[in-house]
């Protein structure tokens, strides 16, 4: 047994989202072609938020770090998720798995902790408007995004931590497109109960608290917008908040459809449709929703592109 961590696999084989030979090459364009959109987009907001001195208010700030994790979420195991659409063998060693799934772990809990922060600041600034620069200071904006980033952090070292005391004997081909906590599960050759166990209470922490930590901000929205007397009033109140809504209901709709399952209830092909929901989509459609749906953000990009063609025309 390698004494250095605990298994007698040095490495594992992804198989992919699909075996069918005739699928792989478009599927390959297909996610190709999202990946490419979720970079630029993210990276399109982070840039865009950082030279725009009007966007420097705290939902924007919340706004700057779900797409800089969105934009590093889906760079852990989209270039890999490619490889299987093209090499028959896609190898990964066990140290490379076992940082893709702490990564997978950090990035994923921190958008739960992203979303529900910018849900909160949401109520502050429709149910506390007069108190929204104390409520939502910089000292308790960044105490949030600490927060946020100190939970993923925790959640990964236990997800990782646990799945380090797994010994993997002989199989060694894991049934996913990246190394998920579910499909490496299967192929340990001791118990998982504790993992399994561990695996329930933080993912059901890190669903179930953001969750209703929305769903209370949300409530409380909803009542105050229906408090309000003019039409334009509640109309301008519901599309700062439906954007947020979409992307939360995605995000963590198809994460619990898919770790709050008993692992029997479910066949990992399943499994890796659902995943892509949360692995792929979200992290594409998050800059989608707030850009097509923000006024701020089609303004700010206008001035920008702006800027852009008149230093381009003075250099020529």
């Amino acid at each position: 047994m390698d004494p250095e961590n605990g298994s007698f696999v040095t490495e594992f084989i992804l198989v992919g989202l699909t075996d069918q030979p005739n699928l792989q090459l478009p599927l390959f364009f297909l996610f190709l072609v999202m990946y490419v959109l979720t970079v630029l987009g993210n990276l399109g907001l982070v840039i865009l938020i950082g030279l725009n001195s009007n966007l420097h208010t705290p939902m924007y700030f919340f706004l700057f770090n779900l797409s800089f994790i969105d934009l590093c979420y889906s760079s852990v195991f989209t270039p890999k998720m490619l490889m299987n659409f093209i090499f028959r063998k896609n190898v990964i060693s066990y140290r490379g798995c076992m940082t893709q799934l702490y990564f997978f772990s950090f990035f994923s809990i921190s958008e739960c902790y992203m979303l529900t922060s910018m849900a909160y600041d949401r109520y502050v600034a429709i149910c506390k408007s007069l108190l929204y620069s104390i409520a939502m200071s910089p000292k308790v904006c960044s105490n949030l995004i600490l927060g946020s980033y100190l939970m993923a952090f925790s959640g990964g070292m236990a997800h990782t931590g646990c799945m380090l005391t797994l010994a993997f004997c002989d199989v060694n081909i894991i049934n996913h497109y990246f190394c998920d906590i579910l499909p490496l599960f299967q192929l340990s050759c001791t118990s998982t109960y504790v993992n399994e166990l561990e695996v329930f209470i933080v993912v059901g922490i890190n669903i179930t608290v953001p969750s209703f930590t929305i769903l209370i901000s949300y409530g409380f929205i909803l009542s105050s917008i229906f408090h309000i007397s003019s039409t334009e009033g509640r109309s301008k109140a519901f599309s700062t908040c439906s954007s947020h809504i979409i992307a939360v209901s995605l995000f963590f709709g198809s994460g619990a459809y898919m770790y709050l399952k008993p692992s029997s209830a479910m066949s990992l092909d399943e499994g890796k449709i659902s995943s892509v929901f949360y692995t792929n989509t979200v992290p594409l459609m998050n800059p989608l929703i707030y850009s097509l749906r923000n006024k701020d953000v089609k303004v700010a990009l206008r001035k920008t592109l702006n800027q852009i063609s008149l230093i381009v025309e003075k250099q020529y």
